[in-house]
């Protein structure tokens, strides 16, 4: 304990500075000192223990949209490096999105449904699985890395790209649908949601996007070396923290005609709420570390499985 009280002491100031780049004047975080002190200190302990110098040390963090995963990974990035100096590279597995080009050609191909970014197959799991290829590499060279413009719905220009000069001790590999397994091909068959039953009649889609998880995805994930998971009560309440998360981009954006509405909001999240609902059921079965969060968006307990 005296230990995470050190600890906190030299990256409090850090954390919380971060914390309140994130906030807006109608949303500010509650309790982030017990946050920062509870559970992200004892949980970069965890991590740092496991860290092998030699090569990088992959964390998948996973949670529905909305859980907070850019500002868990990114306070978990700052107390790593603060206090334990070690080199850690945060992403997220949005920013390997397939560009706008890319999502009409498959859709044209596949689904239509596959313009819409989010489910595994509009990723471009090539250049992940590159990604982490090259990190793993003892002759490791620079590697230049997309980042993805939500309000846009494209790929930031090169200029814009992540520019990893050295190798990392840690990866953080953040994203919605991190660490899911693909269904049994007889539970695809039921619909759970309006979307599915006008848009998908024949299963075409969830039946590729299944098989996107059977194959290429199972590969990917299978390299990480643990994964941390976010888990909220229910996916209602994921939609109203996605509607959150949108104002929030609203407030930010200077391009307000790309922002989504509530019904585009409620709409988009139909394409993510079959694997969000199986990773509620069975991601806490093979995850390493679950960190629950109550209604109010907070982290009110952590489950340490695999130590």
């Amino acid at each position: 304990m005296q230990q995470f009280s050190l600890c906190f002491g030299k990256v409090k100031k850090d954390c919380l500075k971060f914390i309140k780049s994130q906030e807006t004047k109608a949303d500010k975080f509650k309790n982030k000192e017990k946050m920062i002190k509870s559970f992200l200190i004892p949980l970069c302990f965890w991590i740092s223990k496991k860290a092998d110098k030699k090569r990088p040390y992959f964390v998948g963090l996973a949670g529905g949209q909305g859980t907070g995963k850019t500002t868990i990974s990114s306070l978990i990035r700052i107390i790593l490096t603060k206090y334990f100096k070690l080199n850690v590279f945060r992403i997220s597995i949005d920013d390997f999105y397939k560009t706008r080009k890319e999502r009409i050609s498959l859709s044209k191909r596949v689904h239509p449904m596959l313009m819409t970014r989010g489910v595994p197959g509009t990723h471009d799991i090539n250049m992940m699985l590159n990604f982490f290829k090259k990190t793993k590499s003892r002759k490791f060279k620079r590697l230049k890395l997309p980042t993805f413009n939500k309000a846009i719905d494209d790929r930031f220009t090169k200029k814009k790209w992540y520019d990893l000069k050295k190798r990392p001790d840690i990866i953080i590999f953040e994203g919605w649908c991190v660490g899911a397994r693909s269904e049994k091909n007889v539970t695809l068959k039921k619909t759970i949601n309006s979307m599915e039953k006008t848009k998908d009649q024949e299963q075409i889609w969830r039946k590729f996007v299944n098989q996107q998880l059977k194959s290429k995805y199972k590969n990917l994930y299978s390299q990480l070396n643990c994964l941390i998971y976010l888990k909220a009560k229910n996916f209602s309440l994921l939609q109203k923290w996605r509607l959150k998360q949108e104002r929030k981009l609203w407030v930010n954006s200077k391009v307000k005609s790309k922002i989504m509405s509530r019904g585009d909001v409620l709409n988009f999240m139909q394409t993510y709420q079959r694997i969000t609902q199986n990773m509620f059921r069975f991601t806490p079965k093979y995850a390493s570390i679950i960190l629950n969060l109550n209604s109010n968006h907070q982290i009110k307990s952590a489950v340490y499985k695999r130590i």
